[in-house]
């Protein structure tokens, strides 16, 4: 698989019911290479730490084979790469092939899947759109957040490389159907549960659906 983009944010500031909050939700590509750090890509906006950043969401990916889909619903917004809030725009990302605990070499970063995003009210003023969540829930295509297990530049037309393969796990695509169901995947719980890919918290919550 390879790098089509690299993008990172400045922080933005919008305004939310009456209240002024600061996003780094709007990326665009650059022409240097990022670096992958431990906590973040270095330079960019990581405005709420609860949600972004740390070490099971360091840096954020997502194909650039959905972006036909994004950009046929709304085709009136301005688009580049980035635009889906990712750091890293990846030709042939399939979430369907991404299990979580899978070791990847991105570039000369070595970094591992950990969960899909999950969307938030700053995508939908960002799209303009609150019926956008759902859509993008609906679409199942979530992207992926990654752990860095060893720092790195990455850079256009750089590869994103299985080293790894996570035995007894759940694909990105799967999980991210899991944390929206009704009727949760009960198999996929078990699986989950062990797996310190996903952070403690997590875990917890998907415990508390075996009661």
């Amino acid at each position: 698989m390879k790098i089509i983009s690299t993008n990172i944010a400045q922080p933005t500031t919008i305004i939310w019911q009456g209240k002024e909050v600061t996003t780094g939700i709007y990326k665009k590509p650059t022409d240097v290479p990022i670096y992958l750090g431990k906590e973040a890509v270095r330079g960019d906006e990581v405005s709420d730490r609860k949600v972004h950043g740390g070490e099971f969401k360091a840096c954020y990916l997502f194909s650039a084979n959905h972006y036909p889909h994004w950009q046929a619903l709304y085709p009136n917004l301005d688009w580049t790469y980035g635009m889906l809030g990712e750091n890293i725009t990846i030709e042939g990302l399939d979430e369907k092939q991404l299990y979580i605990g899978d070791i990847y070499k991105l570039g000369n970063a070595l970094v591992q899947i950990t969960q899909p995003r999950e969307p938030c009210f700053k995508f939908a003023y960002k799209f303009e759109n609150k019926d956008v969540l759902q859509q993008f829930i609906d679409h199942g295509h979530s992207g992926t957040y990654v752990r860095v297990l060893g720092e790195g530049n990455v850079k256009t037309g750089d590869t994103f490389k299985l080293i790894e393969h996570a035995k007894d796990s759940v694909s990105i695509f799967h999980f991210f159907e899991l944390l929206y169901a009704e009727d949760k995947n009960k198999t996929h719980i078990k699986l989950l549960l062990h797996n310190d890919a996903l952070p403690l918290r997590i875990r917890k919550r998907l415990n508390f659906f075996l009661r």
